[in-house]
């Protein structure tokens, strides 16, 4: 890296030549001081960022590269100050500390480009935890979303925001909230899942957890991205206006509504509108209709692909003048509509210069308010001044088993678990000794590593062939891969075949392991044809499943496969959605029982591999209609489904009145009961129907979850308080509305496993809904 001699004038106490560095003047006029001050290359340097890196550990990578093959320069990328530096701990694998003294000597060095001795902020990956080589990596949102303990997940972000913090990070790419919409899309595993409600509420505890620890978080992708026409990254969306309000905005809208400080455009087209061009998105929705006070971020690259993919723009300086008037406010991961781009487009007139101010003043508003731009500003993280960077801290691994264990769902269990503790069983499958298929595609070891396991992954990790040696250590353990993950390789099946029979129990262990554009099974990039297992797994399922004996099925992916085909022939099922890296001792826990399973899925288990797409969040014409169509979408295991080692009873559902204005509230309340010899945590689920509207609704729809712990013989009443805005759709006129008439409401342990109904009915005129009152349903567990 170009080292420059830092101009220490831009360290010096505020002083009346520099009013904006005085953090007791109000932030706004700090901003106007500042902005007044500035050049238009200088204001634009605000607006972009610069992805510098530096050499990386390894022989064989040259020196002077990275691992993703940039090396930055700051002399000229930081020229007139920087707005983003570009994952400086995400992109090549270093100890920590010396990340942090090479994000000090960056921001010296834009400090000393700059004539007002503006640091950068600096933003990194966080959706399976920091994105650095070390770091505690957490299981994957999909996993998160299992818990359903949305309490739980924000734990998870205050300490990925911790850690992000003490390494001088201020913005964390994270959480996606998009809805799932299609199982075959390679990005499922980074989502919450295919309710909205489920979505929102863990992505608001995500966010209120990061930005408590003061870093940023970044809402993605908006909007419609994960609606891609058949599951293909970056394809076109085609979705309807309804569809658009009423599931993917959801979330997106009430997490804006909770604060958030930073948005990222989604990169495929909607009805041939590009997010990253659209005024109609990143103003309208965004801005206008729902106040967000924060910075729009591209993703990668964005801006250009309005030139080369959409084809939009003409040229980077027409790229850039587009998505500056839509609304965007920075560019990442470079510079290449926001450099030199914008700027020309602003002399040319292709661009107001009115514009740029309106970003910049966004993009100064948060540096003051991280401290960026006080007089005394240091440019050394908390850690380097400490002299210590743990990222995988004791208590963070402690988290981080807690969520891979609360999110590991029993599918099906006909007596195969608990293990017996002696005895001979046989462990097969290819994702039974390799702890990266417990990994999701951004975490360090597999989004930067995924082809160098001579690295090592950087944190410590049991596979589950380790983690059950070592839980049941009296079994006699026979190993055997079977196959590899995705390569067309069956001549291990006979071998697999011979020790599930020599056995009298065999754990098969089949699933992803997640890469990038195609290197894994899931992930960014990672998008398949239909829901079978990848390469030659399903052959090795049924061939072992044909050997007779018991067999105890494990799916470690990141997306749901067409398993559930198989529970027949199996002694029970497990559904883990790559759990980190302590997934190997959660999941062994589990298996032995010495640990129960809570989790519930928020994704269906697919009955059939085609068929697709398909979720729970279905108007009634998209359930089985047998005498239109010979095709059955219906799932194995239905949306919220989970089982335990005790079981649960639920009933005496009530509400507190049977008419509600629609411009009111009421309450719910039903009890639950653990019924069994256990320890155990029920979640009960609330589901609304309305049975006649002026547009057709889903069957079924989550209106609130609680999840409860109790003991043997243990009961619980959970109230929950329920606003009628949470009944709200688009109707006709495209007006979101609450509508009066009758409201289903149904009480179980799933969306299918439905145990009480109640109904009430809305009264009084058609109104409009709030715009802003898309906050959870507040849950009161009281104890017996």
């Amino acid at each position: 890296m170009t080292t420059t001699t830092p101009d220490h004038s831009a360290l010096s106490p505020a002083g009346d030549d520099r009013p904006w560095t005085d953090p007791g003047r109000p932030a706004d006029e700090r901003v106007e001081l500042l902005l007044a001050r500035l050049t238009l290359e200088e204001k634009v340097a605000q607006l972009s960022s610069a992805w510098e890196d530096v050499e990386p550990a390894g022989p064989e990578v040259a020196p002077g590269t990275s691992l993703f093959g940039r090396v930055g320069d700051l002399d000229a990328t930081a020229r007139h100050g920087l707005g983003q530096l570009t994952r400086p701990y995400g992109t090549v694998p270093r100890p920590a500390l010396e990340h942090a003294r090479l994000l000090a000597a960056r921001q010296r060095q834009i400090m000393a480009q700059s004539r007002f001795g503006i640091p950068a902020m600096a933003h990194d990956e966080c959706l399976t935890g920091f994105t650095a080589y070390g770091a505690t990596v957490y299981p994957t949102s999909l996993a998160m979303a299992a818990t359903f303990d949305p309490a739980l997940v924000g734990r998870v972000g205050a300490a990925i925001g911790a850690d992000m913090a003490a390494a001088g990070v201020h913005q964390g790419l994270a959480p996606v909230v998009d809805v799932v919409r299609d199982y075959r899309w390679g990005r499922c595993e980074e989502t919450y899942g295919e309710d909205p409600y489920l979505v929102g509420e863990m992505g608001e505890a995500y966010v209120l957890g990061l930005q408590g620890a003061g870093v940023y978080a970044t809402l993605k992708h908006f909007a419609g991205y994960s609606a891609s026409m058949g599951g293909r990254n970056h394809a076109p969306v085609g979705i309807g206006e309804r569809e658009l309000a009423d599931v993917l905005l959801p979330p997106f809208e009430r997490i804006v509504a909770a604060g958030v400080g930073s948005v990222m455009n989604s990169y495929a087209e909607i009805d041939g509108e590009a997010p990253a061009a659209s005024r109609r998105l990143l103003t309208g929705v965004l801005r206008e209709r729902w106040g967000f006070e924060g910075t729009v971020v591209s993703d990668y690259w964005s801006l250009p692909f309005l030139v080369d993919a959409h084809r939009v723009a003409a040229d980077l300086p027409g790229a850039g003048a587009l998505a500056l008037r839509a609304g965007m406010d920075v560019e990442l991961p470079d510079q290449r509509g926001f450099g030199a781009a914008l700027v020309a487009a602003v002399r040319t007139g292709a661009a107001d210069e009115a514009d740029v101010d309106r970003a910049v003043r966004r993009v100064l508003r948060q540096k003051a308010a991280l401290g960026l731009l006080d007089a005394g500003w240091e440019p050394e993280p908390p850690a380097l001044r400490a002299g210590a960077l743990d990222l995988d801290r004791p208590e963070s691994r402690r988290l981080a088993h807690a969520v891979a264990q609360a999110g590991a769902v029993l599918l099906h269990n006909a007596g195969g678990l608990p293990l017996p503790a002696t005895g001979r069983i046989a462990l097969i499958g290819p994702c039974a000794d390799d702890v990266r298929t417990m990994f999701g595609c951004y975490s360090f070891p597999n989004h930067v590593l995924s082809e160098r396991d001579d690295l090592g992954n950087g944190v410590d990790a049991l596979s589950l062939r380790a983690a059950l040696a070592g839980e049941l250590p009296d079994v006699a353990w026979l190993f055997a891969q079977g196959c590899p993950i995705r390569e067309a390789d069956g001549s291990g099946i006979a071998a697999a075949v011979e020790a599930s029979r020599t056995a009298g129990l065999t754990v098969l262990a089949v699933g992803d392991r997640p890469g990038m554009f195609g290197i894994g099974t899931s992930g960014e990039g990672c998008d398949v044809e239909d829901l079978r297992l990848p390469g030659v797994q399903e052959e090795l399922v049924e061939a072992v499943l044909a050997a007779g004996g018991p067999v105890v099925l494990v799916v470690v992916s990141g997306r749901p496969y067409a398993v559930g085909r198989f529970a027949a022939g199996t002694a029970a099922m497990v559904q883990v959605f790559l759990p980190g890296e302590e997934g190997g001792r959660a999941v062994a826990e589990l298996l032995s029982g010495r640990a129960n399973f809570s989790g519930r899925l928020p994704v269906q288990i697919p009955g059939s591999p085609a068929g697709q797409p398909y979720t729970y969040l279905h108007p009634p014409l998209g359930d089985r209609q047998s005498q239109l169509s010979n095709l059955d979408p219906s799932p194995a295991f239905p949306f919220g489904h989970g089982l335990s080692y005790t079981g649960f009873e639920i009933h005496d559902l009530r509400t507190d009145r049977q008419e509600v204005s629609v411009d009111g509230g009421f309450e719910v309340s039903v009890r639950v009961r653990n019924t069994g010899a256990v320890a155990g945590a029920e979640t009960v689920q609330l589901y609304f129907t309305d049975p006649v509207a002026q547009v057709t609704r889903p069957v079924r729809a989550l209106l609130a979850f609680a999840k409860v712990p109790l003991e043997p013989g243990e009961e619980a009443t959970v109230r929950f308080r329920v606003h009628t805005d949470r009944l709200a759709f688009t109707g006709l006129d495209g007006r979101r509305v609450v509508e009066p008439g009758e409201i289903l409401l149904r009480a179980g342990s799933s969306s299918a496993d439905i145990r009480n109904e109640v109904r009430v009915r809305l009264v009084g005129a058609q109104r409009d809904a709030r715009v802003l009152r898309q906050h959870g349903v507040p849950a009161l567990v009281e104890r017996a």
